[in-house]
């Protein structure tokens, strides 16, 4: 039984991610904040069905808080840590900086400390697709060059891979850096897009859709971004003596579906699974956003031997299922 701690465990991925290895039979450690970005009872749902495990323990704390951190590594000592915490939000960011600082640089510290003393395995973080900010080169390898960030939460994703790195190579730290690309599905997170779409039409209220629509996004349905989290959490990095630039023990994926979507397709399908059409109320390009989306998993696939490929309609139709349960058949 391999010992895993996962922060984020009552947000939308980490709590998938426990559910899945609980399921596979290992222990489980889940760090969480139950911060008031978005609705702490859907945080508190998630948790419910992963406390009814046996082999799940929840701590309640803040990563940006050292002597939390080090009481829960000394505890339960894991074997492998899968850091998902973090300040999420690419225009959040644009107003409230200080949050990002204190959880995404702070706290990210604090996490890679831990696991040096504690002599973790393997350190295994979310990064994110924003990092790429406005490359026109697509689809966004992860050989491409990321030092042009568009908004402050991309550059503190982009400054963890940079931290994870020089501990990967000062102490041999084996470190994972997962570039997830616009993640969906059920128990998802209300600020993202296509949840926001799936209340207001079901409130029948009008949708803000950006840049009239324009816009492409290589939606990844949870599943998947589940499968490859797992997959690459048990294929530790190596170190490498005649690697040309780095021989440290880190790697960089990315979890994409490698098929970008028009915004008015996922809507229109959103509106084909609920039954209703929305309202749209078409708006310019937000400060921050990017015009489009598309991962290269290369690597992913000859490491792993995983290749993402839910269809859009698929995963879109589970949420909405998904979507109906949680708020009581009453829409």
């Amino acid at each position: 039984m391999t010992k895993i701690l996962v922060t984020g465990a009552a947000g939308f991925i980490g709590s998938h991610l426990s559910h899945k290895f609980c399921h596979n039979g290992d222990e489980v450690v889940g760090i969480d904040n139950f911060n008031d970005y978005y609705d702490v009872n859907l945080k508190k749902a998630r948790i419910d069905r992963l406390t009814a495990l046996e082999n799940f323990t929840l701590q309640d704390g803040d990563i940006s808080d050292r002597d939390f951190v080090n009481s829960v590594f000394y505890d339960f000592k894991p074997d492998r840590v899968v850091h998902l915490a973090a300040q999420a939000g690419v225009r959040y960011s644009i107003d409230n900086p200080h949050a990002y600082v204190d959880s995404n640089l702070v706290g990210f510290v604090n996490m890679l400390e831990a696991c040096r003393h504690n002599n973790v395995q393997h350190f295994v973080y979310a990064s994110s697709s924003s990092v790429y900010g406005a490359n026109k080169k697509l689809p966004f390898s992860v050989d491409d060059n990321v030092d042009y960030p568009i908004s402050l939460y991309a550059a503190t994703k982009k400054s963890n891979e940079l931290m994870a790195h020089s501990y990967a190579h000062l102490y041999g730290l084996p470190c994972t850096g997962l570039r997830f690309f616009t993640v969906y599905g059920p128990w998802g997170r209300p600020d993202m897009s296509y949840f926001k779409f799936a209340q207001a039409i079901f409130d029948k209220k009008p949708i803000d859709v950006y840049n009239n629509g324009d816009m492409f996004r290589d939606f990844t349905y949870i599943d998947d971004i589940i499968e490859g989290v797992v997959r690459v959490t048990a294929l530790t990095p190596q170190k490498d003596e005649k690697a040309e630039i780095s021989s440290a023990p880190y790697k960089i994926y990315n979890i994409g579906n490698n098929d970008p979507e028009n915004l008015l397709d996922m809507i229109e399908i959103l509106e084909d699974e609920i039954g209703i059409k929305a309202e749209k109320n078409f708006m310019p390009m937000q400060p921050g956003d990017v015009f489009s989306t598309y991962a290269d998993v290369d690597a992913l696939v000859a490491d792993t031997g995983f290749k993402p490929e839910t269809p859009l309609r698929d995963g879109i139709r589970e949420f909405v299922k998904w979507f109906r349960l949680y708020n009581g058949n009453n829409i």
